[in-house]
């Protein structure tokens, strides 16, 4: 997830210019955040749904090829082929991916399992506790991220099993004992087995103390299993070993995996690698860009015959399409990183502000404007991706209706 900082947009009311000579309301009147598809809108909010999720479509498709087929970097105002995949690179450790060798690739691997621990907990969970804790109830559920579809314990979940599947070397069998032969539990249960013991126990508790909270997370950010699962997920990151975020650096346990992983012999290393490249990595986003396909598709057919009906097959297709990447978020590197396309697809909060305005003009070119080296602009992110359409599909946790 790309946070930005709009909680004044997101509140933000907006004043009429224009007077109307129709006695007809205004369909975009009101507080941004709160906007109803209606009859005076339905045109445009299908438009944008649209072009929303016609973007993620291609931002997935992007992703999975980079990483299958061929690697792209954007050097001197172009974007230049370099003559094979992403995942072929990184197994190889290939100098172009910036890892050099084996240590820096299973380095890489551990750091981010332990990024996304941290940014689950202090962020995802913390930023809405802390505005909570200081009396800015307002801007603490709007800081929760996907709130709209109230969707967020399970995102932050998927979250924690994104670790465990970069851990356990396995995807989406989410038991104690679904380990494959070549990954990091196994290396560790041979090499230090209580450590392993430690890692497993934290990813399970983790989870559990997410799971804990009750529904919706938006309405019990102050509750005490609030805290349970912040403590939760920084005694993950811990164990898996010191990170560095953009306020500090926070350190690991005396003993951790980013320490332990790296005294493996290169052998069992670069089958780690390699198994979580082919069976993790890989089918992660081959996933993402089907589930994202199939989610155009759904949105299409709303925006040929809109009814509710229509409405909630699109809700259910959002949630499907979110699962794969939020399940990917422990291994936010590569082209993912380097072409913009994590806030490309997950920006928050929303400039809830920015996507009425859009509605009202039109202009789908702000949703795509790009800068000076490649990527879309920060204040086109914020009006796109998966939390922009999210908006535009739910409603209270529920799929919106038709007016």
């Amino acid at each position: 997830m790309k946070k930005t900082i709009l909680f004044g947009s997101l509140l933000a009311v907006a004043a009429c210019g224009i007077t109307s000579c129709s006695d007809d309301p205004d369909p975009f009147e009101g507080d941004a955040v709160k906007l109803e598809y209606n009859a005076g809108n339905a045109r445009q909010w299908g438009n944008y749904m649209a072009h929303t999720a016609l973007l993620l479509k291609n931002d997935a498709e992007t992703l999975y090829n980079q990483w299958a087929t061929q690697y792209t970097k954007h050097e001197n105002g172009q974007d230049v082929a370099q003559g094979g995949s992403y995942a072929t690179f990184f197994k190889n450790h290939d100098a172009r991916t910036g890892y050099g060798d084996v240590d820096n690739c299973i380095q890489e691997m551990v750091e981010k399992m332990g990024e996304i621990a941290n940014e689950v907990g202090s962020a995802k969970i913390g930023d809405p506790y802390q505005k909570w804790k200081d009396g800015d109830e307002d801007n603490a559920v709007l800081a929760v991220e996907s709130w709209y579809s109230w969707h967020s314990r399970d995102d932050y979940t998927n979250n924690i099993n994104s670790v465990r599947n970069a851990y356990y070397g396995t995807r989406d069998v989410y038991t104690a004992d679904s380990v494959a032969p070549n990954s990091l539990a196994h290396a560790m249960s041979v090499a230090n087995p209580a450590l392993d013991r430690k890692v497993r126990d934290c990813i399970w508790k983790a989870k559990d103390a997410i799971q804990a909270i009750v529904q919706p997370f938006r309405s019990h950010i102050g509750s005490d299993q609030t805290v349970v699962a912040m403590d939760a997920c920084e005694k993950l990151q811990k164990i898996l070993g010191e990170i560095e975020t953009d306020e500090e650096q926070k350190k690991g346990e005396a003993t951790n995996l980013k320490e332990e992983a790296i005294k493996l012999d290169p052998a069992t290393k670069q089958a780690i690698i390699n198994n979580f490249v082919d069976n993790i990595v890989v089918p992660t986003y081959r996933e993402l860009a089907e589930k994202n396909a199939a989610l155009y598709n759904t949105v299409l057919a709303f925006q040929a015959n809109p009814s509710n009906d229509a409405f909630e097959a699109c809700a259910q297709a959002w949630l499907a399409a979110r699962q794969p990447w939020e399940t990917s978020e422990a291994f936010l590197f590569g082209p993912v990183d380097e072409l913009g396309l994590d806030p490309n697809m997950d920006s928050w909060p929303l400039d809830a502000e920015g996507i009425k305005n859009i509605l009202k003009s039109e202009k789908w070119a702000d949703i795509t404007q790009k800068g000076d080296d490649g990527n879309v602009t920060e204040s086109a992110q914020n009006v796109r991706g998966f939390h922009t359409l999210e908006f535009l599909i739910f409603k209270d946790g529920k799929a919106r209706t038709v007016k």
